[in-house]
């Protein structure tokens, strides 16, 4: 599957390493905002032996239909900015290149557009596309479901220089139904993030916690996403669609 790469900061540069590795994706290119590591290889970058072309390109220097015409990709996973999808989403829709979002927040344009690419193209997002911390959130839900009226606390842990709150426990807020300043955010070091969810019963606790080790999590959820998107048409998706039909018998379609 030909992958196309947008972004190119920490977090793409490790998702770029785990599509390097992996000889069922090809890395076509890599799109970024400024010139600088233009016409080189994101392979030379990271000292990654692999066949892959890996161009790094910058969008100041070409035309978005033209550059899919000219390097063709099943799908492109975006871990930029909020902005990229006005600048991509529409070109890539028409020309049915699956889009897969890892942007932490979108505002409400941002995610109207997503819907109305969707009616045309596979489109999916996610605030956090590692695949451990989706499970928890689909386990968390399970959980809410059958203790409706249990207390309800998340913490999110990042590295110092992270401003806001976290997106994922947003996102986690969101899905329990619990207010958002039921979030407690820890910012130290070099943290790269870590979510729990504690559930507090009258004698006894429940706490789901996830923790990414490294960015390269990123990756290989980004991966597993694309991988089951093959079998989706047009719409707009999110985790618990991908991993529904894992939770409940229905994954065989998927898994090849």
């Amino acid at each position: 599957m030909r992958i196309g790469l947008i972004g190119f900061g920490k977090a793409g540069k490790a998702v770029a390493n785990v599509i390097l590795q992996n000889p069922e994706f090809s890395l076509e290119w890599v799109l970024r905002s400024s010139r600088n590591m233009e016409n080189t290889s994101v392979k030379e970058l990271l000292d990654v032996k692999s066949n892959d072309k890996a161009l790094v390109f910058s969008e100041q220097s070409i035309e978005i239909n033209e550059h899919f015409s000219k390097h063709p990709v099943d799908a492109i996973i975006d871990f930029s900015s909020a902005e990229s999808i006005y600048k991509y989403g529409k070109a890539a829709s028409e020309q049915r290149i699956k889009i897969i979002s890892a942007i932490s927040h979108y505002g409400d344009e941002e995610i109207k557009l997503l819907k109305e690419l969707s009616k045309i193209n596979t489109v999916f997002w996610s605030p956090n596309i590692t695949l451990g911390v989706n499970y928890l959130l689909f386990a968390a839900s399970l959980l809410k479901n059958i203790a409706p009226d249990v207390d309800i606390e998340v913490v999110e842990e990042h590295f110092k220089a992270k401003s806001g709150v976290s997106g994922t426990a947003i996102k986690i807020a969101e899905t329990l139904d619990i207010e958002k300043d039921s979030i407690s955010s820890v910012r130290a070091g070099g943290i790269v993030g870590k979510h729990e969810v504690i559930f507090g019963f009258p004698y006894q606790t429940v706490r789901l916690v996830h923790e990414s080790i490294s960015r390269e999590a990123f990756g290989s959820g980004a991966l597993f996403v694309a991988k089951q998107l093959k079998n989706y048409s047009k719409g707009l998706y999110n985790f618990e669609d991908i991993l529904r039909p894992f939770f409940f018998g229905d994954a065989k379609n998927n898994l090849s």
